[in-house]
């Protein structure tokens, strides 16, 4: 399977009946007294593509919705769409150089860089509604700066991209696409044909992106992350 899927507003591949009154209306409720304080803390939406660890030739588009519990741990919920029937599909934990550098080196091998997602335009944080252009632009370069050089480690739960109507199997170690030749595995049409749908959908053009962060510094990647590009 050569593909990489999203999701869209149609929940008929989602199993159990539609919510009843009852449900909105618990819901509802809990949403006026009870405190949603972990998840009140996302401070970020951003988009990209993971590729499984153990057959590149499939990847899924990723939202994530990140917290920073500190300035060297960040963690993120995947989702498969940014629309609110979203399927929560994964998780992924971001670590700076300094606590990567600690690791055990087995562990560090689990891990994924982000510098060519960055450099090439394929990650983004998709803009608020309101925000004047060239200001969010600014802040997303600023925002790229930050994630260039850590280290991320991604579990999917939920294989949307194979059919699966509820999380089935083992977690999926995920990774990302490090060069060009790495998205031609899963896309032979490389970055057009990855990013082509999903720019659109985001109004955004990925070459511009790459165009506005060619000032980012080169990143001095650990020789042990990135490991399943090294074993496929």
């Amino acid at each position: 399977m050569s593909a990489c899927t999203r999701n869209t507003d149609d929940t008929s591949g989602i199993p159990g009946d539609s919510r009843t009154v009852k449900s909105k209306v618990l819901e509802t409720g809990a949403s006026m007294v009870q405190d949603f304080a972990p998840v009140k803390q996302i401070c970020a939406h951003l988009n990209a593509f993971h590729v499984y660890a153990n057959d590149p030739t499939r990847c899924v588009e990723a939202n994530h919705y990140c917290t920073h519990l500190t300035e060297d741990v960040r963690q993120c919920l995947i989702y498969d769409s940014p629309k609110t029937n979203a399927r929560l599909i994964g998780i992924e934990y971001m670590v700076s150089p300094r606590i990567f550098e600690t690791l055990p080196a087995e562990e560090r091998k689990l891990w994924h860089t982000h510098e060519f997602e960055v450099k090439s335009g394929m990650l983004i944080m998709p803009a608020p509604a309101g925000v004047p252009k060239p200001a969010w632009e600014a802040a997303e370069t600023a925002e790229m700066q930050d994630v260039a050089p850590i280290y991320g480690k991604t579990y999917h739960f939920w294989q949307v991209d194979r059919g699966d109507v509820v999380p089935m199997g083992p977690p999926q170690l995920m990774g990302s696409f490090t060069s060009p030749e790495s998205v031609e595995v899963a896309k032979p049409g490389g970055l057009d044909e990855l990013l082509g749908d999903r720019d659109g959908r985001f109004g955004v053009d990925y070459r511009q992106k790459a165009k506005k962060r060619e000032g980012i510094e080169a990143v001095e990647k650990h020789s042990d992350a990135d490991s399943m590009w090294k074993s496929n």
